[in-house]
């Protein structure tokens, strides 16, 4: 039987281990990118070389301490002593050459200035994938590291847990659901959600959180004038989806967005 209190301390922990770990990638990676004196190839070949080592080691410690979290709440739900399956993360997370990645900024940087915007501003832009990019890869490694810990531990079935003092639509909703441990934890640009294994075998259905689900309904119809208690008007399945990512993977998103790829998808 699993311990409330037990498993609260356990996520409190592991809030505090990633967020910490966020916090430090992200303030180093800026300020490496700030300090810079111009941001021609030169520049950017310079940052790469210095950054890349450091998040390509921060992924690696976001999927040991989320092996290790989500090891410690399977064996607290099932019993017995909690055994990380030590999870083995590509470094290419998006199938795409991380350098390459980490030199879209500046490519946004001078798609910017080739658009007439100004320097300032075309920076800004820049900074914003940046930050962008580095948070993602951070989720990513917590998705695929989840995925191959709950495989290896035996859990079936999994929650995204809402992180933080604010959450998007997106995620609110797709949190009343059930996910199936062998499927990716869809994600989009900016999301810290964390997946949190099920007790037991069984599968508890779609829908289990039916009080945030009709929390949801309750905002969407103080936002348009209209929503059911029931889920089906509008039906959110048939709104927020996912899609599949050439990158990311699993993309939370609405119907109504269409991405021909990875560009199209702001941040990415």
């Amino acid at each position: 039987m699993a311990s409330e209190e037990v498993q609260a301390a356990l996520n409190d922990r592991y809030d505090a281990m990633s967020q910490s770990l966020r916090d430090r990638l992200i303030t180093f990676v800026l300020d490496a990118f700030d300090s810079l004196g111009s941001y021609r190839d030169a520049d950017a070949a310079v940052f790469i070389e210095r950054v890349l080592p450091v998040v390509l080691a921060a992924q690696q410690t976001m999927g040991q301490i989320t092996d290790a979290y989500l090891a410690a709440m399977v064996a607290d739900m099932l019993g017995g002593a909690a055994a990380p399956v030590g999870v083995q993360l590509d470094e290419a997370l998006r199938g795409v050459d991380p350098a390459e990645v980490y030199h879209r900024p500046f490519v946004t940087l001078y798609s910017a200035l080739a658009a007439g915007h100004d320097y300032a501003a075309s920076l800004g832009e820049a900074r914003t994938r940046l930050l962008s990019i580095t948070e993602t890869d951070l989720q990513l490694a917590r998705t695929h590291a989840a995925r191959q810990s709950m495989e290896g531990s035996g859990a079936k079935y999994f929650r995204r847990r809402l992180t933080g003092a604010k959450n998007c639509a997106l995620c609110t909703i797709a949190s009343t659901q059930r996910y199936r441990v062998e499927n990716l934890m869809p994600i989009h640009p900016g999301c810290n959600c964390k997946p949190e294994p099920l007790p037991g075998n069984r599968d508890p259905g779609q829908i289990i959180d039916e009080d945030l689900l009709k929390a949801a309904h309750d905002a969407v119809a103080k936002g348009v004038g209209s929503s059911d208690r029931g889920g089906r008007a509008p039906d959110y399945r048939e709104v927020i989806i996912t899609r599949q990512h050439g990158e990311y993977g699993p993309l939370l998103a609405v119907r109504r967005h269409e991405f021909t790829g990875p560009d199209d998808i702001p941040g990415s």
